[in-house]
C-alpha cells in the first residue's frame, strides 16, 4: 500500500468504482449529447436564479433544453461518445444548451441573451459531429433558421425544375406548331 492510500483509505475504492448516481448521470449526459444536433457549452457565472429561468424559458421555446452540468461528468460522457476537443472548455461553471434538431436556434437565443444581459459567455459547442469555438458559435447564430434554410434550398431546387418544365412543355407546343405549318404548306402546294 502506498503512502497516499494509507492516508486516504477510500481513495483506491473511488478510483475503481464510481457511485451509481454518477454512472447514471454520465449515461444521461451521454444520451443527451448523443441525440443533439447542437450542444452549446456556456459559462453562466453572474446570472441569478431569475435570469437563468428567463434564459431556460427562451431556449425552451426553440425546443432547446438548458442544464447545469459537472465538468468531469460531461467529459466522461463526451469520451464515451468519442467526442474529442471539449476538454479545454470544461473549466469553471458549465451549463449546456442542447437542441435535438436545430443547431442555429440555441446559438441565436444565447447570442441575443448575451447581447441584452451582458452576463453569459459561450465557451464552445459540439455541433453535428464537430467541436466549435465560441466565435464559430456566434457565426452560427447569424445563419438563417432551419425552416428558412429548407425553404431556400427548396427554392434553389424548384427554380431549375420550373424552368425545365417550361422547356419541356414548349417542345410539344412547338412541334404541334411546326406540324401545322408543314400541313398548311402541303395544302397550299
Amino acid at each position: 500500500m502506498d503512502a497516499q492510500t494509507r492516508h486516504h483509505p477510500h481513495a483506491h475504492r473511488e478510483r475503481t468504482t464510481a457511485r451509481p448516481e454518477k454512472v447514471q448521470e454520465v449515461e444521461t449526459l451521454r444520451a443527451w449529447l448523443g441525440s443533439a444536433a447542437a450542444a452549446i457549452l456556456t459559462d453562466y457565472r453572474g446570472l441569478n436564479v431569475g435570469e437563468l429561468a428567463q434564459l431556460r424559458s427562451k431556449l425552451r421555446e426553440t425546443g432547446t433544453s438548458y442544464k447545469v452540468v459537472k465538468n468531469t461528468l460531461l467529459a466522461r460522457a463526451a469520451q464515451a461518445l468519442g467526442i474529442e476537443g471539449l476538454a479545454p472548455y470544461l473549466e469553471g461553471p458549465t451549463a449546456v444548451a442542447v437542441n435535438p434538431d436545430d443547431p442555429v436556434a440555441p446559438a441565436r437565443v444565447l447570442s441575443e441573451f448575451i447581447r441584452t444581459m451582458r452576463k453569459l459567455e459561450i465557451k464552445a459547442a459540439y455541433v453535428e459531429g464537430r467541436v466549435m469555438t465560441a466565435d464559430q458559435v456566434k457565426a452560427l447564430a447569424e445563419l438563417p433558421a432551419k425552416p428558412q434554410m429548407r425553404a431556400m434550398a427548396l427554392g434553389a431546387v424548384q427554380a431549375p425544375l420550373v424552368a425545365l418544365v417550361g422547356v419541356l412543355s414548349a417542345v410539344p407546343r412547338n412541334l404541334v406548331y411546326a406540324l401545322s405549318q408543314i400541313q398548311k404548306q402541303k395544302e397550299a402546294a
